[in-house]
């Protein structure tokens, strides 16, 4: 049994990581919670968007190809809303924040979310 896990990611968006992280290094992601491109899932050199008490570790993502796990981060206020669901980062053709490392690429990292099954919650409760 594959245990619950609250983050995973599209074919099309680990492509596009194993290119950033070809030019970038080791990356992770943080969750935005709504200021400038909305909400997205803005991705970073590892370590660049500084983490604190105020952020909940939601997992990290194993991508073949990349040595390092990516860490994908939330503020703890938007979890509160968003616990309940499972979330893939997708990437899509578009134009989105400048922040984030997939910008110059012509392409934006997106959620799709699902809500997790009864199991799944409490396995991650637990």
């Amino acid at each position: 049994m594959v245990p619950a896990q609250r983050v995973a990611l599209s074919s099309a968006a680990a492509d596009m990581l194993r290119k950033l992280a070809e030019q970038h290094g080791p990356l992770m992601f943080h969750q935005s919670g709504g200021c400038c491109d909305g909400s997205s899932p803005m991705c970073y050199p590892a370590g660049e968007f500084r983490t604190g008490d105020s952020d909940i570790r939601l997992g990290e993502l194993a991508v073949e190809g990349i040595e390092q796990p990516i860490e994908v981060w939330m503020s703890k206020l938007q979890f509160e809303y968003w616990r309940h669901t499972h979330l893939t980062i997708d990437v899509v053709k578009g134009r989105g924040s400048g922040f984030s490392l997939e910008a110059p690429e012509g392409v934006r990292f997106l959620i799709r979310s699902r809500l997790l099954t009864t199991e799944e919650l409490a396995e991650l409760d637990a």
